[in-house]
């Protein structure tokens, strides 16, 4: 029987969010409804309301969510009614060229609810990510939810399901930051400090801050920083610069761009070592070009690696790092701001415009 609840749409491109009714369908072979209990506001949301993802309006917005399953298709395995998950948008097939080569990281084929959630007048809906939850239930695949510790604050826990992911794993799987070597990230937002966060849980001996905004500065040494630069006014050799100042004259093993944007990359560039590994996880608008001389790159070596969702696998991350928060060894929870309610989406999101949080979370 389906089932109607409260959802926040973006209906047309740049308008505000609406808070409406939205219906559930019965779960098919291989689905799962979830009752959310958290949704993290995400840029990505907002990415989706402005147009830049794609146009299939309206859009049922959220992703980055904690809940409690709630009713299972009939051939449903992974989860049973009452498990606490994670949502994920990487739900690997198995069965894709990427997957067989052993990269599930890259699945071509990941898998999203079998039918859509409507408005009640029968429109479809495009979930956000396939997930779809600033709303109080969503329907997903099995594979869309991964089993967590129930005694888990699901606020913090539900940030693992897209951009805290994507920083702790460019830090940790994308970067491989080995023991004593030294990391620069720039862009200090929520993926840029989990970045942080990831490079010292991985034993960065030298964790370099990048940021214009000295609030953000500061909060870093909090995730681990154990330097700091504000980059106002300096142009790229200047950063580059001073980080080859506080790593000998060679620059780092490891920079990580969590903005994706021209000036940061070329930052994170110049200021790594002859060696060094440039992570780019901040996601570029669809216009951005990467502008560097066909001669510095052939001449530097290393590697440049794009990191798409932290490049994890959900069912080998999420536990992990859940364990890590609930030993003390991972602040998930600092990376909270401020709770709000679904009402709260649109204003949240001109927050996060301003720089003023990590992540708003909704409890629904």
């Amino acid at each position: 029987m389906p089932t109607t609840v409260k959802g926040i749409i973006a209906r047309e491109k740049g308008a505000e969010v609406e808070l409406t009714d939205i219906v559930i369908p019965d779960p098919g072979p291989n689905d799962v409804i979830v009752a959310v209990k958290t949704c993290g506001v995400c840029h990505t949301d907002l990415a989706y309301r402005e147009g830049d993802i794609a146009d299939d309006y309206p859009f049922l917005l959220g992703h980055e969510s904690a809940g409690i399953v709630e009713t299972v298709g009939e051939n449903v395995t992974h989860v049973a009614p009452g498990d606490t998950v994670v949502l994920n948008w990487r739900a690997v097939c198995g069965e894709c060229r990427a997957c067989k080569k052993g990269e599930p990281k890259y699945c071509f084929a990941t898998h999203n609810a079998s039918k859509p959630m409507t408005l009640t007048d029968g429109t479809e809906l495009t979930a956000a990510l396939g997930i779809g939850s600033f709303a109080e239930k969503t329907l997903v695949h099995e594979g869309q939810c991964t089993k967590i510790n129930p005694d888990t604050n699901l606020a913090a826990a539900g940030l693992l399901g897209c951009g805290i992911m994507a920083g702790l794993g460019a830090a940790v799987n994308t970067g491989e930051i080995q023991i004593g070597e030294s990391v620069a990230v720039f862009g200090l937002g929520g993926v840029g400090m989990a970045a942080v966060a990831g490079a010292k849980l991985a034993g960065a001996a030298k964790i370099i801050a990048v940021d214009l905004d000295e609030r953000k500065i500061e909060q870093a040494k909090d995730f681990g920083a154990t330097h700091t630069i504000n980059s106002t006014d300096l142009s790229v050799e200047e950063v580059a610069e001073k980080i080859r100042d506080l790593t000998d004259g060679f620059g780092t093993d490891v920079a990580i761009d969590a903005v994706g944007i021209m000036p940061t990359f070329q930052q994170a560039f110049y200021s790594r070592d002859h060696a060094g590994r440039l992570v780019l996880v901040g996601v570029p608008n669809l216009t951005d070009k990467i502008e560097l001389p066909a001669i510095d790159f052939f001449g530097r070596g290393g590697s440049l690696r794009p990191s798409w969702y932290g490049d994890c696998l959900p069912e080998r991350d999420f536990p992990a790092y859940v364990q890590l928060f609930n030993n003390g060894q991972l602040p998930l929870d600092a990376f909270v701001t401020e709770r709000i309610g679904l009402k709260d989406v649109e204003r949240a999101f001109a927050t996060m415009k301003k720089g003023d949080v990590l992540r708003s979370v909704v409890e629904v």
